[in-house]
């Protein structure tokens, strides 16, 4: 790793498993550029760069955004359900349940 490198981190989890790599790029890289060295593009052909959103430390980014040595990119999958709905079926559950 030369001094105009950096490492960074590129992680993405499904239901069964978190997967973790790590890149090193020239320095001013971008988040796609970390992703795809990565291979996790090719890992999980179910990634779409044009679908999920990406973050740096769970702050959402752009694809063009320039990383910082240490950066951790991370691949967010779809939400299946919205969040608030979620939270009141389950509120909505327990109710009943409390005595």
């Amino acid at each position: 790793m030369g001094s105009a490198d950096i490492r960074v981190d590129v992680v993405y989890a499904t239901p069964a498993c978190q997967i973790e790599k790590t890149v090193i790029l020239p320095r001013g890289s971008s988040v796609e550029t970390a992703i795809r060295a990565s291979g996790l593009l090719k890992e999980f052909p179910e990634i779409s760069l044009t679908v999920n959103r990406v973050g740096i430390f769970g702050e959402v980014v752009a694809l063009d955004s320039s990383l910082d040595d240490g950066a951790r990119v991370e691949i967010y999958r779809p939400l299946i359900a919205d969040p608030k709905e979620a939270r009141r079926l389950r509120a909505k559950r327990g109710a009943g349940k409390r005595r």
